[in-house]
């Protein structure tokens, strides 16, 4: 029966992460179905720690958290959790030998994101990597299955892939953090009177991240490569979208891409992956 809970956990990581993000799940999906529970099982985990912190105003945030934590390093440690999306993350860690310092690194961003801080140069970035860097070294760890000289190889696009991802989620969600969560990621940005040189100065960061990142995109296995370029083609797009758009709508609305153009994203990403354009 215990491959019936298996089963049950994974299908729990898998609707939480279609839930929450079409644009993963849609990726996910162009991976080779080999790579599809492991991946689901890695962004239900961060999903959970993130919902917890962003959505549960109405409860003890630092209690669940600190709970998802003990409960995570126990399950690996013993290899059985009682909380299904754990269970079946920490079975993909178990099996892919994923770094225990990357959770860690990502659930104390987690824990960050529960104070007020006033994040400078040095906190942003150790924020970036806690929060978007390791998550894309996780699924990199899936991406190589087990091959050490690969991953050293790509860990630095990886990084730069999620540092990419979270900074237009940033950007994106500027209107929510700042008005409704109280939190100004940016270091030495007045979002009082967020201006043209502030917005551009943050496009010229992201797009450094995603040039690096799309070197290593190509050299990824043919397993993972289709689905991660998806990935990133719909960042790219929520981001070429968001440069169009003025500081202060950025400011009062969020930016969203129709679910009709990342279909569209797809099918173009599949006919240029099969004429080997990337």
């Amino acid at each position: 029966m215990k491959e019936l809970y298996d089963i049950v956990s994974m299908k729990s990581s898998k609707l939480l992460t279609r839930t929450y993000s079409t644009s993963f799940s849609i990726g996910i999906n162009l991976l080779d179905k080999k790579l599809h529970d492991a991946i689901y099982s890695i962004y239900g985990f961060v999903r959970l720690a993130d919902e917890v912190v962003d959505s549960f105003h109405d409860y003890p945030k630092a209690d669940l958290l600190r709970e998802i934590r003990m409960e995570t390093f126990k399950a690996i440690e013993i290899g059985i959790s009682v909380n299904p999306v754990i269970q079946s993350f920490q079975e993909t860690v178990r099996r892919y030998q994923i770094d225990i310092q990357l959770i860690e690194k990502f659930l104390d961003s987690m824990e960050q994101d529960l104070q007020e801080v006033n994040y400078s140069n040095i906190l942003y970035d150790e924020y970036i990597v806690g929060s978007a860097e390791v998550v894309g070294l996780m699924c990199l760890k899936v991406f190589v299955d087990g091959d050490t000289v690969k991953y050293n190889e790509l860990k630095y696009a990886a990084r730069k892939l999620g540092a990419g991802f979270q900074k237009v989620n940033f950007l994106r969600d500027l209107k929510s953090d700042y008005n409704e969560l109280g939190r100004m990621y940016f270091p030495n940005v007045e979002f009082s009177n967020f201006s043209i040189e502030d917005k551009l100065k943050i496009e010229e960061d992201i797009q450094e991240d995603f040039n690096e990142a799309l070197i290593g995109i190509k050299l990824l296995p043919k397993s993972s490569k289709l689905g991660v370029y998806v990935a990133y083609r719909y960042y790219r797009s929520l981001f070429d979208k968001i440069k169009l758009t003025s500081p202060s709508e950025i400011m009062n609305e969020r930016i969203r891409i129709p679910n009709t153009k990342k279909l569209y994203l797809a099918c173009e990403s599949i006919v240029a992956n099969k004429l080997k354009r990337i």
